[in-house]
């Protein structure tokens, strides 16, 4: 292969890594006016379904096992969700029998709630003390 053909590559390589650095990271001005996100019409049922968990012992000694997880591995960092928006998201996780989240939901619509939802769709938390159940999130 001729030199100016590697040559060319390489710097074709080296900006499309650059490029996917900066791609999807850009953080909210801080000064921006942003307008509050809808609300999800249905989350208040969600929601509603995780405060009927309590009180139930079983249920809070899970609920300081699940946060211990999520703070240990960081999951509301993945995904670089929180400078999308201002505004907090408040997310309710579905898990099965096995700890796995099988359905998310947030109380707004807007790039971080979608951003939270892919980042914990998935999830393998520790086995609930009952499923389905709700684990809500308040995401800052």
């Amino acid at each position: 292969m001729p030199k100016h053909l590697i040559k060319i590559s390489m710097l074709c390589a080296a900006v499309l890594m650059a490029g996917c650095e900066t791609t999807g990271t850009q953080q909210a001005d801080p000064n921006a006016v942003e307008a509050p996100s809808p609300k999800n019409p249905d989350f208040a049922a969600e929601m509603s379904k995780f405060d009927a968990q309590f009180p139930n012992a079983k249920a809070t000694k899970y609920e300081n096992e699940s946060i211990a997880f999520n703070n240990e591995r960081k999951l509301d960092q993945k995904g670089n969700c929180h400078p999308k928006s201002k505004y907090p998201v408040t997310i309710v996780l579905v898990l099965d029998a096995a700890g796995k989240v099988t359905k998310t939901m947030t109380d707004v619509e807007n790039a971080k709630a979608a951003c939270f939802r892919s980042a914990y769709a998935g999830v393998q938390f520790p086995p609930p003390p009952m499923a389905p159940y709700r684990k809500a999130i308040l995401l800052k």
